[in-house]
C-alpha cells in the first residue's frame, strides 16, 4: 500500500510539481490550497495521511500555525511534517522546528531529494 502525502501550498504550480513528483514515485497525494484548507482536508479524511508537506507563507493560515495546530492533535502529534518554502533564513527554520516541523526544504526543490526525504521520514 502506498504512503499517503498531503501537500499544502497556495501555489498551483508548486502543488502540480509536487503531485507529479510524488505520484511518479509511487505515493498517493492529496492537496490543500492553504493552511486552513489543509486542516479542513485532514478533518474530512477517512484514510490515514503518512506525511504532510507544507509551505510557510500562505493566506488565511501560515505553515507555522498549521504545524502548531497539528501537533496539538494526538493523531498528528508524531506525524512527519516537512516544510517546503522559499525561505532559507535560520530564524524561520528555528520557528518551524520549535513549532514541531520534522524537516525543512527550500524551493525550488530537487525531485530526487524530495522523494528521498519523504521516504526517509515516512513511517
Amino acid at each position: 500500500m502506498s504512503k499517503r502525502i498531503l501537500t499544502i501550498d497556495d501555489s498551483k504550480t508548486i502543488r502540480d510539481m509536487l503531485m507529479l513528483t510524488l505520484v511518479e514515485a509511487g505515493f498517493d497525494v492529496i492537496q490543500a490550497v492553504d493552511g486552513q484548507d489543509g486542516l479542513d482536508v485532514l478533518a474530512k479524511e477517512t484514510s490515514e495521511v503518512d506525511v504532510i508537506i507544507t509551505d510557510i507563507n500562505m493566506p488565511r493560515m501560515d505553515g507555522y500555525e498549521v504545524i502548531r495546530n497539528l501537533r496539538k492533535d494526538p493523531a498528528y502529534k508524531s506525524k512527519p511534517i516537512l516544510v517546503l518554502t522559499t525561505e532559507s533564513d535560520g530564524d524561520k527554520k528555528n520557528l518551524a522546528r520549535d513549532a514541531g516541523a520534522t524537516g525543512w526544504m527550500v524551493k525550488p526543490f530537487d525531485p530526487d531529494r524530495l522523494v528521498a526525504t519523504v521516504r526517509k521520514v515516512a513511517p
